[in-house]
């Protein structure tokens, strides 16, 4: 045996003491060193919360007022495949994002809810209507799809909602993953796209369906920003609570997401799981009648999403955060546009946003403020609107442009300027949209065709309901009415027999005219 020191010999226990300790100061160090990278990691995922809003909901939710205060992160909701043209994105299947532009001016409020210091994301897929990634089976033309909506909107995070037969379509699922991945590639380093998977979860997390839509999406190599849970309707038949069905669903899912990184050889460490848990609840009374949010969960979940530091908690929808009125006549029964339990309007967000103050992660610049130099030239020739004149008379629903702005009249008014100071809101007749946007023109209004009514005739007798058309504009008598022209509609509606026709009845009489050439 080797004599290490003089007089001394080796003692092999000694060594393998020594040899054991060693290691073991090395395994500590490498796993505090990696108990540090996962936390330092995950604190970089500031926690936000931020709910979704029915963009084609009836009635239109105005997000695009919300207060310095308020919920300052959407999720605009849903973007899905034209019923006409699979591989074109449209609103809900009812609006191509032009007609959105046009029709819900929803190009406009996206730019007044960012000049007022928001951040959005755009949710592809929902429950209803069909995904992009099912009819269109190009996978050049369903990335281009989805890019044309982040150009539209200038998006740095997207949210991919799947639920339903889309679960189990492995086809339509590849080329959705195949397709992000291809987005997130494409983009510079210096602005990444954050990919949100929104699936259904059970008391235990993921379902297999869900499981297979991570495990595709992984195999795509999409980089997920994370999981959120769709933690509502669980119709288990449990006597669980809403608060603990919660909790498990979210711990389970946290627990999953370790799986599937380590099925493929990356270890995603305990606090970095649990900043990519995002949790969606359904506010208020559920699609299962005897399963309810209340505020008391929304704190709840709340307190359980900071103490694991997920990132994400948001809500369907920003249109529900309201008591619904006397006239709803069944609480139990789901509304769009209200929670169904007892609260005061924006409780919930109110409830779930405590301590939670960032924004949705690499959103894009906010678009610049023109100033106040710019926003008094108004231009008929970059107006989409007239711009408002003082003196005349506006109709409910008319749109004006003014300093630069658009507003549209909540009633008849005659004389207040659009931006006039020291007014109530609930008794002030103009609603901001937002702001001209860069490139715009007048927008055609649409016409009817020569002899669709007769003409105007100033010996006639006209009574309700009767119809006459002055050159392309068509107009329908209020009442009794001999001599009075229509035209006077245009100056003062508040006096007149008549009433102009509104853009969407013109464009519903065309629709019937061209019905009835087919």
């Amino acid at each position: 045996m080797a004599k290490w020191f003089p007089g001394r010999r080796l003692s092999w226990l000694r060594l393998t003491t020594l040899v054991v300790i060693c290691a073991a100061l090395v395994a500590g160090s490498m796993f505090a060193w990696g108990n540090w990278q996962d936390s330092r990691a995950a604190s970089a995922m500031k926690p936000w919360v931020g709910g979704y809003v029915d963009v084609t909901a009836v009635p239109s939710y105005p997000f695009e007022q919300l207060n310095p205060g308020e919920g300052r992160n959407l999720v605009l909701s849903f973007i899905v495949g034209d019923p006409d043209d699979a591989c074109t994105p449209s609103w809900g299947g009812a609006y191509s994002l032009a007609e959105a532009g046009s029709a819900l001016d929803l190009d406009r409020r996206v730019a007044r809810f960012r000049l007022l210091g928001g951040r959005m994301m755009v949710s592809f897929g929902g429950q209803a209507n069909q995904d992009l990634s099912v009819a269109c089976t190009d996978p050049k033309a369903l990335q281009n799809a989805y890019q044309a909506v982040i150009d539209r909107y200038r998006l740095s995070s997207i949210d991919l909602d799947i639920e339903g037969d889309l679960l189990r379509n492995t086809a339509a699922l590849t080329r959705q993953a195949k397709a992000v991945a291809a987005l997130q590639q494409a983009r510079p380093e210096s602005r990444p796209l954050d990919a949100w998977l929104t699936l259904p979860v059970t008391a235990d997390g993921l379902d297999g369906g869900g499981m297979q839509v991570l495990d595709t999406y992984l195999a795509a190599g999409v980089k997920l920003a994370g999981v959120n849970a769709m933690t509502m309707n669980y119709n288990d038949g449990s006597d669980a609570s809403t608060t603990s069905r919660i909790r498990a669903s979210l711990t389970g899912l946290q627990g999953q997401l370790r799986a599937a990184y380590a099925k493929r050889s990356v270890s995603l460490g305990n606090a970095t799981a649990w900043a990519m848990v995002a949790a969606t609840p359904m506010l208020g009374q559920n699609d299962v009648r005897d399963e309810r949010f209340t505020l008391e969960d929304a704190a709840a979940l709340n307190r359980f999403a900071n103490t694991r530091g997920m990132s994400r908690v948001s809500y369907w929808s920003v249109n529900r955060d309201r008591a619904c009125d006397a006239n709803w006549p069944d609480p139990r029964q789901v509304s769009d546009s209200c929670s169904g339990v007892p609260q005061e309007s924006g409780a919930f967000l109110a409830a779930l946003s405590s301590g939670r103050t960032g924004g949705i992660v690499q959103q894009a610049p906010a678009i610049p403020d023109p100033g106040p130099e710019n926003q008094a030239v108004d231009d008929p020739a970059t107006s989409p609107y007239p711009i408002w004149v003082e003196g005349a008379s506006y109709p409910a629903g008319t749109k004006v442009v003014w300093r630069r702005n658009v507003y549209e009249a909540k009633w008849w008014t005659d004389g207040v300027q659009p931006d006039a100071a020291g007014f109530d809101q609930t008794s002030f007749p103009w609603r901001l949209i937002g702001p001209v946007l860069d490139g715009e023109k007048p927008i055609e209004r649409p016409t009817l065709p020569e002899g669709t009514f007769p003409d105007w005739d100033p010996s006639a007798t006209y009574t309700r309901g009767d119809r006459v058309m002055i050159g392309e504009q068509a107009f329908e008598a209020k009442w009794w009415s001999r001599g009075d022209s229509p035209e006077a509609a245009l100056v003062r509606p508040q006096d007149s027999p008549w009433r102009l026709f509104t853009d969407a009845e013109v464009e519903q009489e065309l629709a019937r005219i061209d019905a009835g050439k087919s």
